[in-house]
This record gives structure tokens, sequence and C-alpha cells, in this order.
């Protein structure tokens, strides 16, 4: 998971980048870069640490131009601790390209191993990104051999690019003193989106929210398989370039990944987790009685609409049990059990009032590793809490992701290979609710009619993309933690 944004201005860019890779710091907290363009020209700044940390006055006073691109990185192919895999990436021929990715591609091997023997281009690091970037580098020199850089050839690279690749993506790209590109994979499984400025700049964003919280106004997604290029003058030239695209979003977008106040592919966050609120209600109805329910205590802060929408439909006060540490990061995208572990109670504490006596009902937007949630229950046991029910505003997490979060490896989930009630023991809740798996789709796919489907498949086990078994997926599992990868042959 990543945050990305593109801008074409003709003002400088490099605060925009800075403001809106703020508003995107929660898809990402390992790594930020920006890369800004004058004339020709790129200039790049790139560190692991959070966007306030990496850009200091001196490193924005670096960054000139009037269009440019940033990340925010939280590596799910490659290494958290190298510096060089931080984003962008860039490569000098064609022309000079940039490039920021959100997503993962799940035949990166077979990529690179293409890139070296066909297209005879070299990658230095273990990221994925940089194996797009040589797959988009080497169609982009096909399609512009003996030619001019036109929206056409730019279309016609981008077409190319679908057919070798498989996985999620969304791609910002910025083509030395031509334009900027972005696309989306043919099943859209990775947000992307663009708007206009008031000055006529435009910006291409993973989230709604960097463009609204900068002054833009959104114009709409980007489609599934779509590619825009953006001249330098601001003209926006839109094509679908994959003629096989289906729009499937991932739908732990919704559950936990967004911000509340984005608005992704036409659905609103903050509606699709009332939504989820909504259903949930009906399954904890099913299980535990709600005479035995005193109060609803969320998980701060993605589950509090679907736990205030549950509270209303119980008819039970919902409180703030939690205080949360702002400073602390978000522990599921945090690197390592430990870490994890010891920032739960760095990051959240009780406020002993609201449980002391009490049957309480936590809610939480999801149930991934169950560290947190061990953790959670324990301290409102701790807190004075009679008993201690858990419920999940998503269904059991029972398989990797390989698109783009970080729950690649079935050992790391604390619902495979396990029945509810194992997982209830495990975590010490007098009792866990889990979402349904059909109704949270049918919860969110009924804010908008055109979503042909979702991505959902950590909890039902169905790979949207159609290319992986469970070779494919123990080889990115293995390859997410480091092990030996076998080589794939060209």
């Amino acid at each position: 998971m990543c945050g990305i944004v593109g801008v074409v201005s003709n003002a400088p860019v490099n605060q925009l980048i800075y403001d809106a890779l703020l508003l995107l710091q929660h898809r990402g907290q390992d790594a930020a870069g920006i890369v800004t363009q004058q004339e020709r020209k790129f200039f790049m700044h790139k560190a692991r640490g959070m966007v306030r940390d990496v850009f200091r006055t001196r490193n924005m006073r670096a960054l000139p131009g009037t269009t440019g691109l940033g990340q925010v990185r939280y590596p799910t192919a490659g290494s958290a601790d190298s510096e060089e895999e931080a984003q962008p990436f860039y490569v000098g021929a064609p022309f000079g390209l940039v490039l920021v990715h959100n997503g993962n591609l799940t035949n990166a091997p077979a990529l690179k191993a293409e890139l070296f023997s066909t297209d005879h281009r070299h990658i230095n690091t273990e990221s994925d990104s940089e194996v797009l970037l040589g797959v988009l580098a080497h169609e982009l020199g096909q399609a512009t051999r003996d030619a001019e850089l036109t929206p056409d050839a730019v279309f016609a690279a981008v077409t190319r690019v679908h057919q070798r690749v498989r996985g999620s993506y969304a791609v910002v790209a910025l083509i030395a003193g031509r334009g900027l590109l972005a696309f989306r994979d043919p099943n859209g499984i990775r947000p992307l989106c663009f708007g206009h400025g008031a000055d006529g700049a435009v910006m291409v964003a993973s989230e709604s929210v960097a463009l609204e919280g900068t002054g833009f106004a959104l114009a709409r997604d980007v489609a599934p398989g779509e590619a825009l290029y953006v001249t330098l003058d601001g003209q926006v030239h839109a094509r679908a370039c994959a003629p096989a695209a289906r729009l499937s979003p991932c739908i732990f977008e919704y559950v936990y990944l967004a911000r509340p106040d984005s608005v992704l592919d036409g659905i609103s966050v903050y509606q699709a987790r009332l939504r989820l609120g909504e259903t949930l209600a009906k399954r904890v109805v099913s299980t535990v009685p709600p005479d035995e329910i005193d109060v609803v205590i969320p998980i701060p802060e993605s589950s509090r609409p679907s736990a205030n929408e549950l509270a209303r439909l119980l008819g039970k006060p919902y409180r703030e049990g939690f205080v949360k540490n702002r400073y602390v990061g978000r522990t599921f995208i945090m690197p390592g059990q430990a870490v994890r572990k010891k920032s739960v109670r760095q990051k959240l504490n009780p406020i002993a009032s609201e449980f002391a006596g009490r049957n309480v009902l936590l809610v939480d937007d999801s149930i991934v590793r169950g560290t947190t949630s061990r953790e959670i229950v324990q301290m409102a046991r701790d807190a004075g809490a009679r008993k201690v029910f858990m419920a999940s505003a998503a269904p059991p997490v029972r398989y990797p992701n390989v698109y783009g979060i970080d729950m690649p490896t079935r050992e790391e989930l604390v619902a495979h290979g396990r029945t509810d009630d194992q997982v209830r023991q495990l975590i010490g809740a007098d009792a866990l609710i889990y979402q349904d798996v059909q109704a949270m789709k049918r919860a969110v796919a009924a804010l908008n009619p055109a979503v042909q489907g979702f991505d959902a498949s950590c909890f039902d086990g169905v790979y949207v993309t159609g290319d992986l078994d469970d070779a494919d997926v123990d080889r990115l599992s293995r390859q997410r933690h480091g092990q030996p990868v076998p080589a794939v042959a060209a």
C-alpha cells in the first residue's frame, strides 16, 4: 500500500506535492519521495521516514519546477530497510522517465528475467516498481522509435504494458520535457483519480482527499485499464488501453486503508463503513443478545463509522473508550510483530470509567494478525470490563493478499486454519462476531452499481487477476519475507 500523486501546473509544485503527501501519509510511513521537473531536468529527494521528517526546508528549496510527482511508501515487495528502494525511480532512456507506483506485480520475477534477456535492461533493486519502470521505458522506446512522442504513441506503450504486466498497479510517471502519464491496472484494484485546480493545474492522486485538501476539484476516477497523458500546458488526453478491463477495486480500501473522507470509484468510504456497521449489527444480534451489551466502543480510528451505526441500530450507548496517541503510526503497517505489539499500548490508552463493571462490545475494522486484538481485549479487562465482546466490520482474513497489502503469508493470519471460536480463544474475547463476506460485498456495492465486483481475495481466496495458483502465492509470500525465490526462466 502506497500513496502517489502527480501535478502539472504553471506554478511551483514542491509545496503542493508535499501537502498532498501529508494527506496520503496514512497509506505509507516507511519512506517518502518527491521529484520535480524544471525544463528538462529532474530534481529528486527521497529517504526513509515520514513526510515531515524526510523533507526539510533545504530539501524543498532544492525541488524547483512546475511539474512533479511524489510517493509515500509502504513496501510490499523488496526491502523495507533499503534506502535505494524508496520511490520515485528514474531511468535515463527513452527521454528520461521517473515513476511512482502503488500496488504489487504478481509476475515481477518473470518480467525481470525478460528485461535482462530480451529488452537488455538492468534492474538494480528488488523492487517490482523498478521492474514496472523498465517495462514502461522499453515499450515507450519501441512505440516512439523513429517517431515523435505523441499521445497515440504513449497510449500504445501503455497498451503493451497492460499485456505484459500482471497484478495491481496505479502509476504516475513524468516524461522529461513532455508531460505526465498516469494509468491503472485493468481490474482497477488500487485507486487513482484526477482533478483540476482553479488555475488550470491538473493533479492525479491515490485518493480524492489529496485533491480536495489542496484546493483541487475532483473530476473523476481513472478507469481500470485507462491511461491519462497530461501535456505540460495542462491538456489532458485519455484513452482506454486494456480491452478486457473490469472494475474490481480492493474492498480492503473501504474497510481500512483509505481515509473516510475520500471517495473511491464513486463510493464514499465513510458511507461504506456505515453500511458495514449496519450489516454487522445483524450478525451481532444473532450471536450476542443485545441486553447483554452495555456499551459499544470502537477501536480508533477506522472502525468509528461502523461502530457508531452498529450502536444506533442496537440501541446501545456509543462511547469513546480509548484515547489514541496520534504520534504513533498505524500498527497494521508497522514492520515486525514485536514492534507492532509494543506500539499498541503506546498508541491506545483506555478510559477506565467506560469499561469498569460493564459488558463491552469492541468494534474493529478487521482482525488480521490477532496481536493487536489480543492486546486490546486485555486492556479492556485490565480497565475493569466484566465481559469483552469483539466484533469485526470485516470477515475473517484467511488468505494471503498479493496486490499490495502486508498480509502475504498464511502463517501471519490469525484466522487461517482456525475456526472462529479458536480465534476468539486466542484473542481472549467472550464472544467474537465477524462480518459476512457476501454481506460486505453487497453493502459496499450498493453505493455504486457501476462497480462490477471487488477484489476480496484476503477474505474469499479469489484472485481477480486470474493468474495465480498456490505455488505463485507461496512464491510471493517468500519474496515478501526476503526468503530465496526460485529463478524464473525467460
